[in-house]
């Protein structure tokens, strides 16, 4: 039945010997820290996300700019200002272009070539209100980054040509699909670099126009295009590979970077709890706070002379009926004790021969009895009828011998 029971817990602790190991100690402690470091590498996921983005629209430029320049008509050739805040980088190559919107006028046509200048500038020019409508080459404001002159003229046609393509042109004329005007695109600057600071990189531009003859515009507009190589041109064109590779870079290397500094932090703290524990420990045993536990032996308290009152020998009890006696053996070290001692005993208490008188067998029991008496000896009283009796029935028989032996 016993082993019954000890299979089936043994069978018992074999399954949960599984779910016992989910539950331990040691586990819970990975399960804290799985769960801590993948928290944190998500929130550095997330820091890398933004980190990209922040990196890519500082780094890279935009693309194309394009703003309008109102031209001013008054004193002088027309002339007019823009301005582009934070559109342009520092250290990046760059194409400028001016697109002039002109009528095919008779005064436009007969003005021929024309001169267009360009000025880049930190800032807008600050003129007073007698000079708004003057450029800063008149007014003498000559702070400028980059200056560029080009010629621009419109495209020459026949008369016949012209009437031709009119005639052509007609029904868009009349319903205003199209108009009779052209579109000049002027390159002003061919990969023009700006150094860094605030001071060199422009944020505003000046047109100024020369022409002698009064000439008509629809509209002037300035076209900036950022030439993009190398990394910037690889972030531009290819945006969603590009933040999937440096995003996980950058995680990676937040995740390595965590990793040895967590690492770090508990070699360190387990370093300083065993120098702490060492410390107390060795305080304590200076202070002889560290004892050992006390012993009956050691025990000042312990009387030894308890151990001397038990008996040595073994007991044995009577019981009802035809039943078995009792018997209680003694400790093995008693019996060996007993054993040792008892040749020793039996050798003294043997029978004497006959030849001895019956006054010195009478002497030898009295002795026997009071030395019985004297000696202090106190049993536990434990089958004291039984070895009473059996002790005077031996005297009786050795009386009857020593008596038989005296009459002859």
């Amino acid at each position: 039945m016993d082993l019954l029971r000890r299979d089936r817990r043994r069978e018992l602790d074999t399954a949960l010997l599984p779910l016992r190991t989910l539950v331990s100690k040691p586990a819970q402690k990975i399960y804290l820290g799985t769960a801590l470091f993948a928290t944190n590498s998500f929130f550095l996921l997330g820091i890398a996300s933004i980190a990209f983005w922040l990196f890519y629209y500082e780094y890279v430029p935009q693309p194309g700019v394009e703003r309008t320049i109102h031209l001013q008509f008054g004193e002088g050739h027309p002339h007019g200002t823009t301005s582009f805040p934070s559109a342009l980088v520092p250290n990046q190559a760059y194409d400028i272009y001016l697109d002039l919107h002109l009528p095919r006028t008779p005064n436009n046509l007969q003005a021929g070539n024309f001169m267009l200048s360009l000025s880049l500038l930190p800032s807008l020019p600050l003129a007073s209100a007698s000079q708004r409508l003057l450029p800063s080459s008149i007014t003498g404001n000559h702070t400028t980054i980059a200056h560029a002159r080009r010629p621009a003229i419109l495209t020459y046609t026949s008369p016949l040509t012209d009437t031709a393509s009119t005639l052509a042109s007609l029904p868009l004329y009349v319903f205003r699909l199209s108009k009779e005007s052209e579109t000049l695109a002027v390159s002003l600057f061919e990969g023009v670099e700006f150094a860094k600071g605030p001071a060199n990189v422009p944020s505003a531009a000046e047109l100024l126009v020369e022409a002698d003859e009064k000439m008509q515009f629809y509209d002037v507009g300035i076209r900036i295009i950022a030439k993009l190589s190398g990394l910037r041109w690889v972030l531009y064109h290819h945006r969603i590979l590009s933040f999937l590779v440096f995003t996980t870079t950058f995680w990676l290397s937040s995740v390595v970077t965590m990793g040895i500094v967590w690492l770090g932090l508990s070699l360190y703290m387990n370093a300083n709890s065993a120098g702490v524990v060492k410390k107390e420990e060795e305080s304590e045993e200076s202070d002889g706070i560290v004892k050992a536990e006390p012993t009956p032996e050691s025990d000042e308290t312990f009387d030894r002379g308890l151990l001397d009152d038990l008996s040595e020998t073994s007991r044995t009890f009577p019981t009802i009926g035809r039943q078995r006696p009792l018997r209680y053996p003694p400790s093995r070290e008693n019996s060996e004790t007993i054993k040792r001692e008892g040749d020793g005993d039996f050798a003294d208490t043997m029978i004497q021969p006959l030849q001895t008188t019956a006054a010195e067998a009478d002497d030898e029991d009295d002795f026997e009895d009071e030395e019985a008496l004297g000696s202090g000896w106190r049993d536990s009283g434990i089958g004291t009828g039984v070895e009473e009796g059996r002790a005077a029935g031996i005297q009786r028989r050795r009386k009857a011998l020593l008596g038989s032996g005296a009459g002859r």
